[in-house]
């Protein structure tokens, strides 16, 4: 290793003078105890040299003490003073005198007035101020009876908008319910004819044993029943059209659903689709199945839909592509014969239905198979399978309508809607309606209500029919679609034995009151409370009201309870 470099303390070094001559110079060292700082320096950017700072070469000059404080806080800090000072101010008057003139043509003659009091000056500021306020309050109210009027004027408005709404609201719902009638569609259409009918035969039942007896009465009574056999029978011809209607448009919707691409939703609320091999499949053969069953085709074009669809069908061998294949070519050799068109509507009809079966099956449509209601593997079929009584059918549980008070399965909604249809003709779409928008109501609350969600259409009819007698409980209005169920007490969950029927006016202005029984007096409160001593009676005997009934009793009784022990508590504290 290199060894330690020590500097002696006398050097010699050598200085060239002005003339050229060197002289050697004796220098000594003189080392310091403290550390220099390192302050810096520059390098030279042609030659590259680096110069240090040249106190970092030598020792700093320290200044003698002289006794003086320079580095004080008070040097620092400012003192203000505020002192004031009146300064003197020379006036002077011109004035007439011997050699100067002065005019007076500018001079004022001031007369003194008569001197007012303090109090005359307050009253009078006091009077001027009550003037003031005056046409003050003036513009004040003036401005609020034109924002009176303003508001009458809209509120006029708005009632009459009202008016013209719940009109026409009225005239669209009755317009709907012809339309319903006239031209049925669906089960609640059905549903609402055999009601009608049956609402009918009644009338016509109590006319006939109000005025005719003996044989005049059983030859009405045969009338009757012959007219009532030509509008079920009339009825029943609906039914079969709407049928076959509903059937095409559900093929139509499974059609649409299984060639429709996917979807998801992104983060910025976009929706992204994409096709797959199975829905461009499936668009395929709902393309070749629309244009099998379009009409007015020339022989040509027909004949191009036949060799689209037996190109297709020949993917796959089996019995179904080949009965396919052989009516396709059925048909062909028929078109070529010459064979009009009406001959060929049940061929057509065959080729048709064969194919809608091929695109229903999911070894030759993939997308199928997640649309149909009968589950491809068999060991499914044995799971919620019920046996019904009334038609001895086993059937999936969704095929079968419990109610609240149902202690077994009992009968299908096809069996149950036959017998609707042929005996009692109950209508519940005007309660279907009321418990929807009673549901809709109650999980806008957000109080973890659940006894409307256990109630079906039988049920809401019961309590507002034979409870409510299908009137509002304060203007006895009977028109059920501007009725609704709404809280008795607006703090408790609602139930049958916590509800009152009103019209939906009527609701909105109970939404507000705070003491039932000072806005409604004691006597409305008593008859309220019987209906809901009724309703208790009837709906705690369904398995789900009862124990929803013995959770609350318990819950009231937990805090009855600990309000009890509260004082106690109290005290000891």
């Amino acid at each position: 290793p290199k060894p330690e470099y020590n500097m002696p303390d006398i050097i010699t070094t050598r200085i060239e003078r002005e003339d050229g001559t060197f002289e050697d110079v004796v220098v000594e060292i003189e080392r310091t105890t403290r550390r220099k700082p390192f302050l810096g320096g520059f390098r030279h950017r042609m030659s590259g040299v680096e110069f240090h700072n040249a106190s970092a070469q030598t020792m700093g000059r320290v200044r003698a003490d002289d006794g003086i404080t320079r580095f004080c806080r008070d040097t620092q800090t400012v003192s203000a003073k505020n002192r004031l000072q009146q300064t003197t101010l020379d006036t002077s008057t011109q004035m007439t005198t011997i050699g100067c003139y002065v005019s007076n043509m500018t001079d004022k003659l001031v007369v003194p007035g008569r001197y007012e009091t303090a109090d005359e000056y307050h009253a009078k500021r006091l009077e001027k101020v009550i003037i003031l306020q005056s046409y003050f309050r003036r513009w004040q109210a003036k401005n609020i009876v034109v924002q009176l009027k303003e508001d009458l004027i809209r509120r006029r408005e708005w009632e009459r908008k009202e008016e013209i709404r719940k009109i026409k609201e009225k005239e669209e719902r009755i317009r709907r319910e012809f339309e319903r009638r006239m031209n049925p569609r669906t089960k609640e259409d059905f549903d609402l004819l055999y009601h009608a009918l049956e609402k009918w035969r009644q009338e016509e039942l109590t006319t006939i044993d109000e005025g005719m007896t003996g044989a005049q009465r059983k030859a009405a009574l045969c009338h009757l029943l012959d007219q009532e056999t030509q509008l079920i029978a009339a009825i029943g011809r609906h039914k079969l059209q709407a049928d076959s209607e509903n059937k095409q448009r559900s093929i139509q919707s499974f059609l649409d659903k299984a060639a429709a691409p996917r979807r998801w939703k992104a983060f910025d609320g976009k929706y992204t689709e994409m096709d797959t091999a199975y829905t461009i499949r499936a668009r395929e053969l709902k393309d070749i199945y629309n244009s099998l069953n379009m009409k007015y085709l020339t022989q040509d074009e027909r004949l191009d839909v036949l060799l689209t669809l037996k190109h297709t069908v020949k993917e796959h061998d089996c019995k179904l592509t080949q009965e396919i294949i052989q009516l396709i070519d059925r048909e062909a050799d028929l078109l070529m014969r010459g064979v009009r068109e009406s001959n060929l509507e049940g061929l057509r009809k065959r080729i048709s239905t064969l194919f809608l079966q091929y695109v229903k099956t999911p070894t030759f449509n993939a997308e199928a198979a997640r649309l149909l209601k009968v589950p491809q593997d068999p060991s499914t079929l044995r799971k919620n399978i019920y046996f019904c009584p009334s038609c001895s059918s086993y059937l999936p549980s969704t095929e079968f309508q419990l109610s609240s008070n149902s202690s077994n399965v009992g009968r299908c909604r096809r069996c149950t809607k036959l017998d609707n249809d042929a005996r009692t003709r109950q209508d519940y779409s005007h309660f279907r309606y009321m418990l929807k928008g009673l549901r809709k109501s109650e999980e806008a609350m957000g109080d973890g209500s659940r006894i409307a969600f256990l109630l079906q259409e039988a049920d809401l009819r019961y309590l507002v029919v034979d409870i409510w007698s299908s009137q509002s409980a304060l203007s006895c209005w009977e028109d059920l679609y501007d009725l609704v169920l709404v809280r008795w007490d607006k703090d408790e969950e609602w139930s049958p034995w916590n509800c009152i029927l009103l019209t939906k006016d009527e609701a909105k202005a109970h939404a507000q009151i705070d003491d039932l029984e000072k806005a409604y007096g004691r006597v409305f409160c008593h008859k309220i409370k019987t209906k809901h001593t009724r309703a208790r009676n009837y709906f705690s005997r369904l398995p789900g009201m009862a124990q929803i009934m013995h959770e609350n009793a318990a819950q009231r009784k937990q805090e009855s309870k600990s309000i009890s022990n509260r004082p106690a508590l109290t005290l000891k504290a």
